[in-house]
């Protein structure tokens, strides 16, 4: 099935429908297959903000050579998964969970400029397919995950995230569903510069300990800043995924409207998460029990509204 999506997006071996007549941009046909990168400039600098996409038509590239693939950020499998119409969405699913880790993953590893930037591409597509696929998004929501390392509970926040950001912002345009993925996918990013064995630790954390873990949401803030890499909304989004509605939170301890809406979000998704995957001092909670201990020993870390909402999403 055809799909439209933004010339941000564009990438070599889609095939495109450009809107308007022909004289209206610098190609000489409305359709046509990108073979290189500066298609994709022109399309750009002609203006054009939303293109539609043929992915039955569509044939990417494979990378040449294993050396090739390796600098890859964004696994090809990804994509392919992403624009196959003729995908089962539970395979979909599945298969965009599996490679979305590796994304993630693989930015953790190396949380350069240019990989963060590639990584915002990746992230974008994914934010496009849970708006334009509902059966696929309902089916993400489906998919649990037995581990808990920070690479697979960014992707699990992300779409949740997302998820609940679609269902509050559905008739808006006031807000950049593309910039927060960003955020929400890359909210633990401070957490490379934490002592992994802090992170894995099986029992309580000392108040050494605890204080360095508190360090993580400046952190991916400065790291996003100094890669040129930041915007409103993963600001607010890194720095306030930990605030909590009674105060209690960190690392200023803002209380109820102080925190944004975009970090009231990523905390509920945080949280659930947290609860819902195997941690190293105790194992994962059924998604049921998870929202019914969150609402009867943590309600008062959320805005009441907005964990009915995430509620609704879930059931």
């Amino acid at each position: 099935m055809n799909r439209a999506i933004h010339t941000e997006n564009l990438r070599v071996g889609m095939y495109i429908h450009l809107p308007g007549a022909w004289h209206n941009h610098p190609f000489v046909k409305n359709e046509f297959s990108i073979t290189s990168e500066s298609q994709i400039q022109k399309i750009l600098e002609s203006g054009i903000k939303e293109v539609v996409v043929d992915p039955g038509r569509s044939v990417f590239p494979k990378p040449q050579n294993r050396t090739q693939q390796a600098k890859s950020i964004v696994p090809d499998e990804l994509r392919e998964a992403i624009y196959d119409p003729k995908l089962p969405a539970q395979e979909k699913a599945k298969t965009v969970k599996e490679h979305s880790s590796k994304m993630i993953k693989n930015l953790l590893d190396a949380p350069s400029t240019e990989n963060i930037r590639e990584a915002r591409q990746g992230i974008a597509e994914l934010v496009d397919l849970i708006l334009k696929d509902d059966a696929t998004s309902v089916c993400l929501l489906s998919i649990t995950s037995h581990d808990y390392y920070t690479y697979t509970h960014s992707v699990n926040v992300g779409f949740l995230a997302i998820s609940l950001s679609k269902l509050l912002f559905k008739n808006s345009t006031g807000h950049d569903l593309h910039e927060l993925g960003v955020g929400f996918f890359l909210h633990d990013l401070g957490k490379i510069h934490v002592d992994p064995a802090i992170i894995n630790k099986p029992g309580r954390l000392t108040e050494e300990e605890m204080r360095q873990m508190r360090q993580h949401p400046n952190k991916g803030y400065m790291l996003l800043y100094e890669t040129k890499q930041l915007t409103a909304e993963s600001a607010k989004i890194v720095l306030q995924h930990h605030e909590r509605y009674d105060g209690s939170g960190y690392p200023k301890g803002l209380k109820g409207s102080e925190i944004h809406l975009y970090g009231r979000i990523c905390s509920v998704a945080d949280v659930f998460d947290a609860l819902t995957s195997d941690r190293p001092y105790r194992q994962k909670l059924h998604p049921f029990d998870a929202l019914k201990l969150m609402k009867k020993e943590m309600i008062n870390h959320f805005q009441m509204e907005l964990f009915e909402k995430f509620i609704y999403l879930l059931t």
